[in-house]
């Protein structure tokens, strides 16, 4: 599925689990709240909070009433291991099918790898 074709709560979700994993939200922090997170992506706030509502689902972040959704304990490494096993058995088989059909040399890709 090309990523223009997710529906909206999941391309949401996509990018809070992107902050998340790159550390810009630590676990124990708090999520934007759904309005500023709505503005700042011309979201509607009840498909952001559709998005929130799904990592509330999975246990991943705490509700504080009044508060907000803070980043629960292990979240980082329970996103980390799922992001790691859709890519693997979801996109890594695509990618490695274009390398062997365009003869692409691995240690090529290696060399490119950003540091």
């Amino acid at each position: 599925m090309v990523a223009s074709d997710r529906p909206v709560y999941l391309r949401l979700r996509d990018e809070i689990v992107a902050m998340i994993l790159d550390g810009r939200i630590q676990e124990g922090e708090a999520l934007p709240s759904v309005r500023a997170f709505a503005a700042e992506q011309g979201a509607n706030p009840l498909t952001v909070a559709k998005a929130y509502q799904s990592f509330q689902d999975d246990g991943l972040v705490t509700v504080r009433r009044g508060v907000g959704m803070f980043v629960g304990p292990g979240a980082a490494g329970r996103l980390r291991t799922a992001a790691r096993a859709h890519f693997l058995s979801e996109e890594w088989p695509e990618i490695a099918s274009r390398i062997r059909r365009l003869a692409i040399d691995p240690a090529d890709l290696l060399e490119r790898v950003p540091v």
